[in-house]
């Protein structure tokens, strides 16, 4: 089974790509998905052991958990510690499942796959990715959005640039949805042609 993982800067139309993969047949891991199960299971009580008051009937409040953390490496660490983890096992048990079930590629759709190392553990990466002024219009078009809030989502990812020199495959969501999903087809033929052979080390 050959696994990719699927990731792009905020913005760049990450979860639609995700979908069309999903459409044609390809099991897919959503990393951010698995956090907010934890956030309303797993992850509760060590987080309010870690961050007290951030559990709220039962469930993580997001908001109150960003405030802990926002601006705070030590704290962000400390959640990362926690929350990566149970993630990762999550993932270990999807791509049991997916080979399970004969599936010839898996897809797992992480938002920071480099920043974290993930791209060590799959055979090829898709970068999901749309010019500069795309992106910023994009994120324009979100409620209570400000240049200020853009500037710091930007800061705290890799630059779509390096993200680009970094990928085995790089899917343009500018030219719209029926280009986006021809791209993801002729990534599925090609795979298809290698063969189940490992990308990556």
């Amino acid at each position: 089974m050959i696994v990719l993982g699927l990731t792009g800067s905020v913005a760049m139309g990450k979860s639609a790509t995700a979908k069309m993969f999903a459409d044609e047949g390809v099991p897919v891991f959503d990393a951010d998905a698995e956090v907010h199960k934890l956030y309303e299971g797993e992850a509760v009580a060590p987080l309010e052991a870690a961050f007290p008051g951030v559990a709220v009937n039962g469930r993580i409040d997001r908001e109150r958990l960003a405030a802990k953390v926002l601006g705070d490496p030590k704290a962000l660490r400390r959640l990362e510690a926690i929350v990566h983890p149970l993630v990762r096992k999550a993932e270990e048990k999807f791509r049991e499942m997916a080979k399970k079930a004969g599936a010839e590629v898996a897809v797992l759709d992480i938002p920071l796959l480099f920043e974290t190392g993930g791209d060590r553990r799959v055979d090829a990466v898709v970068v999901v990715s749309a010019p500069p002024e795309v992106q910023r219009a994009r994120l324009l078009e979100r409620p209570n959005m400000t240049e200020e809030k853009i500037s710091a989502m930007l800061a705290r990812q890799m630059p779509d640039s390096e993200k680009r020199a970094r990928a085995d495959f790089v899917i343009d969501t500018s030219r719209g949805f029926d280009a986006a999903r021809a791209e993801v087809r002729a990534i599925l033929r090609k795979l298809e042609e290698a063969g189940p052979k490992r990308k990556r080390n």
